[in-house]
């Protein structure tokens, strides 16, 4: 343990931050199994929480692995995964996976380990680094528009046009992201706005080509209107229940909650241990646990912007904010949702949540960002025994 304590590189604060979101996650995942276990007619709890406990050992694990590798390397690696992403996206989306009658193709069955995977968050972690590879290579460049439609817009494209059916709230969230990273890359504002009208019209197209061959994507315009409608107005709907009873949970648990394990929202909440998690920790740790938490990620955004600062080159400053911003985004969308600020989207909260693919992913970009950390502390070693004449002198002995 010593050994592997001595070999953790890269950001302190971001490893302890992982770790304890990690370790508080057995309680609320824990305490919302047990709707689950029951539901299942199964009864044991202790499964789902030794199945969340081997996702965040493999996710650290990963984390582990990828922080060792040279950032540098990530930048070729993009350019051969966007393929592999775009081919796996493509399987997802043909599979033709149906829950009551709506398209769901989001997972991809891998039958030789028997479990799922969702191709649309490791797209997302591939295609950040895509950008973030693409951006920091026209840095203090000047670059046309139509340069620049092959090499970035056209794979960003693809990309989101592939997940749009079956999860319009990903591919919405990766559409702004990575917006948000060219404009920090420097990416001119007025080409920013031809990019951003196209997005629509396509939408607008998609919506159109939907309403009229129904059968191909079977109810998934309709939920997304349904969503928003109950946002908007409060109607009747599926999503209008899980709001309402996420209201009912926070309310419960007032300022100091009633206790771990003692939610009872968990029994009528559907998603309780992933998409609405929040609103069971502020039921059972009341507003006070809310807030620590959502402090928590926070502080998290902090050092992933003092990380980017402190990085060697404009890829490692622009890597870091386009994999890390998204994890403090996407939790700030899963807790906006528990209290009715955002429309359901269906987006899991960050080392929390039960589910492997979002786990494995956000450790992924995790130790992608502890790369970058760890090489600015290998720099600043060597600089440390430059300045030093006497610890020159004994290597060189």
């Amino acid at each position: 343990m010593k050994q592997i304590f001595k070999n953790i590189k890269g950001d302190r604060l971001i490893w302890a931050i992982a770790a304890l979101l990690a370790i508080f996650s057995f309680l609320p995942v824990y305490s919302a199994a047990s709707n689950l276990a029951y539901v299942g007619d199964s009864g044991n709890t202790f499964a789902f929480f030794l199945k969340h406990l081997m996702h965040l050992f493999l996710g650290f694990t990963i984390m582990y692995g990828v922080h060792k590798i040279p950032y540098r390397y990530f930048r070729g690696l993009s350019i051969v995964l966007i393929p592999v992403v775009l081919v796996l996206l493509v399987i997802t989306m043909l599979q033709g996976t149906t829950i009551e009658g709506a398209n769901a193709s989001r997972w991809i069955q891998i039958p030789i380990v028997n479990m799922s995977f969702q191709t649309s968050t490791f797209a997302f972690v591939v295609l950040m680094v895509f950008v973030a590879r693409y951006m920091s290579k026209i840095k203090d460049k000047k670059i046309s528009f139509k340069e620049s439609i092959l090499p970035l817009w056209i794979p960003v494209f693809l990309v989101l046009v592939l997940i749009l059916p079956a999860n319009f709230s990903t591919a919405a969230i990766m559409f702004v992201m990575v917006l948000m990273l060219v404009f920090l890359g420097g990416y001119p504002i007025k080409y920013l706005t031809v990019i951003v009208g196209t997005g629509i019209l396509a939408l607008i197209l998609f919506v159109l080509i939907a309403k009229a061959f129904p059968d191909a994507m079977p109810n998934r315009i309709d939920t997304w209107m349904s969503r928003i409608e109950s946002f908007s107005d409060g109607g009747d709907t599926e999503a209008d229940y899980q709001i309402e009873k996420a209201k009912i949970a926070i309310a419960s648990g007032g300022i100091q909650g009633v206790g771990p394990g003692k939610s009872i929202q968990k029994n009528f909440l559907p998603q309780s241990s992933s998409d609405f998690i929040y609103a069971i920790i502020v039921e059972e740790y009341g507003l006070i646990g809310g807030f620590i938490l959502m402090i928590f990620y926070l502080w998290l955004l902090f050092r992933i912007v003092i990380v980017s600062q402190k990085a060697d080159t404009i890829f490692g400053k622009l890597l870091v904010l386009g994999v890390g911003l998204p994890i403090v985004f996407q939790a700030l969308i899963n807790m906006a949702v528990a209290v009715e600020l955002f429309p359901v989207t269906g987006q899991t909260l960050p080392l929390i949540s039960s589910g492997g693919t979002s786990i494995w992913m956000t450790c992924l970009a995790l130790g992608i960002i502890l790369s970058v950390s760890a090489k600015r502390e290998e720099i600043k070693e060597q600089e440390d025994r430059e300045d030093n004449p006497l610890e020159i002198l004994s290597e060189a002995i």
